[in-house]
């Protein structure tokens, strides 16, 4: 997609809207192949950094957020049109899913397919109240974009892919991030390797800002409550540290039944 929007594009604390209608308990992070060839890492979440030892080139702190990659499953209430760029209705969805994914760029229809972002400024689209614009999608290949699309128009992979303002960090610039050395991955142990890849962008990812995408809103969670929102990170290109081993991609979400619909909605979708 070419602008992504991403969480904390308008408001500082990157962690996506808070949703109003009930949740379901959200799923377990999943498993990041990422891997540092060499030593493991020897740095926890939360420790000092001091620049003056890290290997490459240091551009200093930049504001820190994260998005994820909403799931409808986990959202209830009434409905509204997920259009897409001919103004067709991609499906009838609960509006707080529509109102995260408007935000977070990409998201999970119940059928398990992605829908992400096409364009802006649709006039048959209903608002996004966290950007007031109308927003358009694409309905996408599950199995080739298991996670969305990024700015390049290829998937993205969680807590791997950061977006960047490009004019500051070109697409494809592999970043080394100390702050997030160390942090959990998945239940099992597995620790970052401080590692990403500029592969989005943001309307509001202006300067010296990078926005984590963690996937799922329980990561983001983790991540946000080690290394809070816009508390700032350290950036830093060509370090040896980020010699990466191959990477295998990462399976997307398991799609999840909600509760059946009421009368209501049913009538609601109907109509659409």
């Amino acid at each position: 997609m070419e602008e992504p929007l991403v969480a904390g594009d308008d408001f500082g604390g990157g962690a996506g809207p808070e949703p109003t209608a009930p949740r379901r308990a959200a799923a377990s992070p999943l498993p990041v192949t990422a891997r540092t060839l060499g030593e493991p890492p020897q740095r926890e979440p939360g420790d000092a950094v001091d620049p003056s030892k890290l290997k490459g080139k240091v551009l200093g702190k930049f504001r820190n957020t994260y998005y994820d990659f909403p799931s409808e499953a986990d959202y209830k209430g009434d409905n509204v049109a997920l259009k897409d760029a001919q103004c067709r209705t991609i499906r009838s969805v609960p509006k707080d899913f529509h109102d995260a994914v408007c935000v977070q760029g990409s998201g999970m229809l119940l059928s398990g397919q992605t829908v992400s972002f096409n364009r802006r400024d649709c006039e048959c689209a209903s608002v996004c109240p966290r950007t007031n614009q109308r927003i358009c999608f694409d309905a996408l290949d599950s199995k080739q974009f298991p996670w969305g699309r990024g700015a390049t128009g290829g998937p993205i992979t969680p807590l791997l892919t950061i977006a960047a303002d490009t004019s500051v960090l070109p697409i494809g610039t592999s970043v080394y991030i100390p702050e997030y050395e160390g942090m959990p991955t998945d239940d099992q142990g597995t620790r970052h390797d401080g590692c990403f890849l500029v592969q989005d962008r943001g309307t509001k990812v202006k300067g010296k800002h990078v926005d984590v995408f963690t996937g799922q809103e329980a990561v983001t969670r983790i991540w946000n409550s080690l290394v809070p929102s816009n508390q700032g990170v350290t950036v830093v290109l060509d370090s040896p540290k980020c010699r990466r081993a191959p990477l295998p991609s990462l399976p997307g979400p398991e799609p999840r039944r909600k509760e059946p619909r009421t009368k209501r909605e049913r009538r609601d979708s109907d109509r659409d």
